[in-house]
């Protein structure tokens, strides 16, 4: 495969309601678009860099700039191109996992349109469909929390996740599991927002049979979250803190999680995430894949590796209209609690050039 021009296209697309964490408030999704041009066939993907660097030290306009300079450089040189050999050409490049993730799903999905095979085939996907779950943002009062749970469960969705932090956890929790009974698959996020210092308040969220919580500690914390895993008895979930499958491995051996939330873009790509699914599933630890508010075009790549066999809790792989009214690919459906995993070949979608356009805040060619 060779590759003839990348374009970087910008996009924001307006969120149906505002999404607020522990870093911040989301009002429209911004991404960065990678659109490979290759002598087989073109590739799309999605990196999940955010505009400002609040989740990670990446943010979108650095990740343009780290494709532009280097990344895409290095593809182009390679006289053998494969998505597989992309990774270890930019190993030189320290860090930038999201920019580098893009630009190989962006190969990924080319050099298997050229095949006509599916991503979902590539990565060992096992099922059609892969159950669905949403995450709920802080909200202004518990009131406004428990309508919006009670429309996310009437449209079928199998699982809630709530994002907390300081000041806003127990009593949510509370509100929610009192609300709608214990049978409720429910857990909880921190994003970090949580100290060493806050292992009681923590632990009062045993009570509530939680499925787990996510990341409650700093990132690179992981003797911290092994001392906090045992103080309370709900099962830690790492995320920001696994970038690899050799972080997810030594977050295991230490004790520091029992459940490991796989994002594409955070790790470096889907055949990192496949790594990591492979060192977790050896380990007896389940995966469930995140996600980052991703347009159809990362939605399509995220359910096909969701599909793979250790996914076994309800990932964050909700229908579009969680998110948005219009997207730049056709919708993801909720049917019966689930989403179905594209099957054409690669991501098995195209953006939409309408919608693309209507969307789209800047647009640059890389070709030579």
């Amino acid at each position: 495969m060779r590759l003839e021009a990348v374009e970087l296209r910008s996009v924001a697309i307006p969120l149906v309601a505002p999404f607020r964490t522990s870093f911040g408030t989301e009002y429209d999704h911004e991404c960065l678009l990678v659109h490979a041009v290759t002598d087989v066939g073109e590739g799309w993907a999605e990196c999940v860099a955010m505009e400002r660097p609040a989740y990670s030290s990446e943010y979108l306009d650095g990740a343009a700039d780290v494709l532009r300079r280097f990344l895409v450089p290095a593809a182009a040189a390679l006289p053998e191109l494969t998505a597989e050999a992309f990774g270890p050409a930019v190993e030189w490049v320290k860090g930038h996992r999201m920019a580098k993730a893009a630009l190989e799903t962006a190969l990924l999905d080319a050099q298997l349109r050229g095949q006509g095979r599916s991503l979902a085939d590539r990565l060992g996907a096992v099922t059609d469909r892969v159950a669905s779950g949403v995450s709920v943002g802080i909200m202004d009062s518990v009131p406004q929390l428990l309508d919006a749970v009670a429309g996310y469960l009437d449209a079928g969705y199998q699982r809630i996740k709530l994002k907390i932090e300081p000041g806003w956890d127990v009593e949510p929790v509370r509100a929610v599991r009192e609300r709608f009974g214990d049978a409720l698959l429910l857990q909880v996020d921190a994003n970090t927002a949580y100290t060493r210092a806050d292992a009681r308040q923590l632990a009062l969220l045993d009570p509530f049979d939680l499925l787990l919580v996510e990341q409650p500690l700093d990132e690179e914390d992981l003797v911290g979250h092994a001392a906090l895993a045992r103080v309370i008895r709900t099962p830690i979930c790492l995320d920001e803190s696994i970038v690899s499958a050799r972080s997810a491995a030594d977050a295991i051996e230490l004790g520091a999680c029992a459940i490991v939330n796989i994002k594409p873009g955070r790790v470096g790509g889907y055949l990192e995430s496949v790594r990591i699914h492979d060192v977790c599933r050896d380990r007896g630890v389940p995966v469930w894949c995140g996600g980052m508010m991703e347009t159809g075009v990362g939605r399509a790549a995220n359910l096909a590796l969701a599909a793979l066999p250790g996914f076994t809790l309800p990932g964050d792989t909700s229908a579009t209209d969680r998110y948005y009214a219009e997207d730049i690919t056709p919708p993801f459906r909720l049917v019966d609690g689930h989403v179905a995993v594209p099957a054409g070949p690669g991501i098995g979608v195209q953006p939409d050039e309408e919608a693309l356009t209507v969307f789209t805040r800047t647009a640059e060619w890389i070709a030579w």
